[in-house]
């Protein structure tokens, strides 16, 4: 049977659950900042966030020796209600690796943020708390309605994108299916962003790349894909940006859409990357963020075309 926490019982046992899945003992730190790690799927749920036996994710492992390797604390949680909490503005930076709608109970059934609590933690990043979205956290919160076709994700909806989406910089369409993985060159825009040091471009990597769209203007572009040569409708277009870094008032946000293969979590080069954008997101390394999306890929805005109906 499924327990229903009151306020205090959660804090207090979210607490103790993140602290223990975050570092094996009292490791947390005093000066250290934190980053919570929010990984539920009300949407889609992906193998690199799933605890088998109650085990951490992938994810959760692979952010956790982030943290101690770069000296940042780490909790991790599929609990929503974590933003209605005071803990939550104790946080320097959040990591998202989730899909749909956060607000309902969804696929995995872990309980939801609150209406309210979407509004606390979009504040929160403009006030000025760091946000990192890896993957499918473009796959989330779509603009409304988003419907089982899919047909409103193929529209440009610009500034009445959810306000979600607009904090992030864009938003997923779709990606290939068949094949579903592929190998691509990812161009190196900006090799000085904290965890390029020494890559050089083009890099060729393999993953499940997501086709996306309505990039705010203001994004500094790190990574583009290069969509030459690659197969499937949702890359028949000009290259566009696939990991940016961009400023939501006061909060530094970074997105990276690679992330779905488990194997990429532990790849020099990704976690790297990510490790770099963290640092970024919470102040502990800083980057020149130059409005260069028109610069990176002048046709990002193109929308690949919508799949036919069968039939």
């Amino acid at each position: 049977m499924k327990r229903t926490l009151d306020r205090r019982q959660f804090v207090h046992t979210a607490a103790l659950t993140g602290a223990a899945l975050a570092l094996p003992t009292t490791l947390l730190a005093a000066g250290r900042k934190s980053v919570l790690v929010f990984t539920k799927s009300s949407g889609f749920e992906h193998d690199v966030v799933k605890r088998v036996d109650g085990m951490p994710s992938i994810v959760e492992n692979a952010v956790t020796a982030l943290g101690k390797k770069h000296g940042f604390n780490v909790t991790t949680t599929k609990e929503g209600r974590v933003f209605d909490s005071p803990e939550f503005h104790k946080y320097a930076a959040v990591l998202f690796f989730t899909t749909g709608d956060l607000t309902t109970d969804g696929k995995d059934k872990n309980p939801p943020m609150s209406v309210q609590g979407k509004q606390k933690f979009l504040s929160a990043i403009n006030g000025g708390m760091g946000f990192v979205g890896v993957h499918a956290a473009s796959d989330t919160f779509h603009t409304p309605p988003d419907t089982e076709d899919n047909a409103n994700r193929y529209i440009a909806h610009g500034d009445k994108s959810d306000p979600y989406l607009r904090m992030l910089g864009g938003e997923f369409i779709t990606h290939g299916s068949t094949p579903r993985l592929q190998d691509t060159k990812l161009v190196v825009n900006d090799p000085k962003f904290p965890g390029l040091e020494g890559v050089k471009s083009p890099v060729t990597f393999n993953d499940e790349w997501y086709s996306l769209k309505d990039f705010r203007t203001d994004l500094h572009v790190i990574l583009t894909l290069d969509t030459h040569g690659m197969t499937g409708e949702p890359y028949q277009r000009a290259p566009y940006p696939m990991t940016w870094a961009r400023m939501d008032g006061k909060g530094r946000v970074f997105y990276t859409a690679i992330g779905d293969r488990p194997e990429n979590w532990s790849e020099p080069f990704f976690l790297n990357l990510l490790g770099g954008g963290i640092r970024w997101s919470i102040g502990d390394a800083n980057a020149t963020l130059t409005h260069n999306l028109t610069q990176a890929a002048p046709g990002y805005a193109e929308i690949p075309p919508k799949p036919k109906a069968k039939g």
